[in-house]
């Protein structure tokens, strides 16, 4: 399990190498905030070499027919640093389109300043329309399981706070932030922080 609150910035990007949903890592700090890690679901996904996604901004997925104002909201969540999902049309590296239901969610420094982005991709049926309600409905199903405080520490999670933050933000201690946060990827059935998110933002939470 990768220790989501290591002091190495090498251990949060390292932490979406294991997850089966396509996954990269952008830095903000940088011109454009290009992606700085990818792992090989996104390679599937999209039929991009790693060398031709690096150093790119996750905008060379659109196309002719890619939504302007979901690349707008994706834009504006980046902006406001909070997470945000839609539904986008994007396109492969030869040039097929795909419904892409995109993750964009940040995560803080301890201090409080943005480090980086996460960003997931799930691509949906071809004749999904709006919001993916069998993925919604399973992380409501899941989120359920979870006791009213869980839920709070996986907000905090999906806001991209870690445990130092977070205990401070509820009020509780380090190590109790981490024990909730074990029991949370153990009920969501994942190591990764990244799915986690995801599940959260999927639930509406």
């Amino acid at each position: 399990m990768i220790d989501y609150d290591s002091d190495s910035s090498s251990a949060l990007l390292s932490s979406i190498a294991a997850s089966p949903i396509a996954s990269v890592i952008s830095n903000p700090r940088l011109p454009d905030n290009p992606i700085i890690a990818v792992n090989s679901a996104f390679c599937t996904l999209t039929g991009y070499r790693v060398d031709e996604i690096v150093g790119r901004n996750c905008r060379f997925l659109a196309g002719p027919a890619t939504e302007p104002w979901l690349t707008e909201r994706i834009r504006q969540g980046t902006r406001d640093r909070k997470p945000v999902l839609v539904e986008i049309l994007n396109y492969k590296r030869d040039g097929s389109p795909f419904r892409n239901a995109v993750l964009v969610a940040p995560v803080f420094l301890p201090d409080g300043e943005l480090e980086y982005f996460i960003g997931t991709q799930v691509e949906l049926d071809e004749d999904a329309v709006g919001p993916s309600s069998s993925r919604h409905r399973h992380a409501v199903e899941v989120v359920k399981t979870l006791s009213p405080r869980q839920r709070e520490v996986l907000q905090q999670i999906a806001a991209g706070y870690r445990s130092k933050q977070i205990s401070f933000h509820l009020g509780l201690s380090e190590k109790t932030v981490k024990m909730h946060r074990a029991i949370i990827l153990e009920k969501i059935g994942t190591h990764n922080v990244a799915d986690a998110i995801r599940l959260a933002v999927e639930a509406g939470l």
